[in-house]
C-alpha cells in the first residue's frame, strides 16, 4: 500500500474570556460546512504563514474571523492532533496539526464575521457553563486551552 501524502500544520490560537452579565464567557468560531460536517466551535485563529511571527498570525486571524483588533498575551501551551482520514478537500492524508494557543484580549466592540469564504462562518460569545457543560460542540483545542488558562 502506498503511503498517504503527509500535511503538518502550524496555526496560533486565541482563548479570549470575559465577564458578562455576571457569567464568564469565551470567544469562539464555528467552523464552516467546507471544513467540518459536523457543527463544531473552535478557538479564533489559523495558520501562520510561511515567514509570519505566530503573533502576527494570530492577529491577522482573529481580525478577519471576528473584525476584532486582538493583543496577543503569553503563550499558554502547545497542542496537537494527529490523524489520518478524509480531509474536506476530499483527499486522504495523514495530517498532523500544531496549535500554538495564546492568551489575548480584544476590545468590547461586537464580534462578527468579515472574511468570507474562509472556514469560519460564525463567531459569538459563548457562556463558559454551556462549553464546560457539553451544550456547545467544540474541538479538542478549547478544553485543552481553556484547561491551560484556569477557565474550565
Amino acid at each position: 500500500m502506498a503511503s498517504l501524502p503527509q500535511r503538518q500544520r502550524v496555526g496560533a490560537y486565541a482563548v479570549m474570556l470575559r465577564e458578562h452579565g455576571g457569567r464568564i464567557e469565551v470567544l469562539l468560531s464555528r467552523l464552516a460546512p467546507k471544513v467540518s460536517r459536523l457543527e463544531l466551535w473552535t478557538l479564533p485563529g489559523g495558520g501562520v504563514d510561511h515567514g509570519e511571527s505566530p503573533a502576527a498570525a494570530l492577529v491577522r486571524e482573529v481580525r478577519e474571523e471576528t473584525g476584532l483588533e486582538a493583543s496577543v498575551g503569553d503563550l499558554l501551551g502547545v497542542h496537537d492532533e494527529h490523524f489520518t482520514g478524509t480531509a474536506p478537500t476530499g483527499r486522504t492524508e495523514d495530517f498532523h496539526g500544531v496549535h500554538l494557543v495564546f492568551a489575548a484580549t480584544v476590545g468590547t466592540k461586537d464580534a462578527g464575521v468579515v472574511e468570507t469564504g474562509g472556514t469560519t462562518d460564525r463567531v459569538a460569545w459563548v457562556a463558559m457553563g454551556d462549553v464546560t457543560g457539553g451544550r456547545v460542540a467544540v474541538t479538542d483545542v478549547v478544553g485543552f486551552a481553556l484547561g491551560l488558562s484556569g477557565a474550565a
